[in-house]
């Protein structure tokens, strides 16, 4: 895991029926509530793969939001990667 205080970049990639469910337009809106910036794209697979950079409290709360159970649509799983935060994002879109 980062450093702590710091910044850091969350990458998850969400399983589940999460494509076609407004699940993009909701996890950017969860995101800017936490002042975090990145973006939410479907892949081919049928996933939702999420870029998170912030702080990493803000990010854990992200990652909690998105195995809750307030989602569009229905998640069977997240997988998650945590890395150094690169500092080229600004705001949070969906690709």
């Amino acid at each position: 895991m980062p450093d702590e205080s710091g910044d850091v970049r969350l990458t998850a990639w969400v399983r589940g029926r999460v494509q076609g469910v407004g699940f993009r337009w909701w996890t950017r809106a969860r995101a800017l509530e936490l002042g975090l910036a990145g973006w939410a794209r479907n892949t081919d697979d049928g996933r939702v793969e999420v870029v998170a950079e912030g702080p990493r409290q803000a990010c854990v709360k992200l990652l909690e939001a998105l195995r809750g159970c307030d989602t569009p649509g229905r998640v069977d799983g997240v997988v998650e990667r945590w890395s150094e935060a690169r500092g080229s994002l600004a705001g949070f879109v969906e690709r």
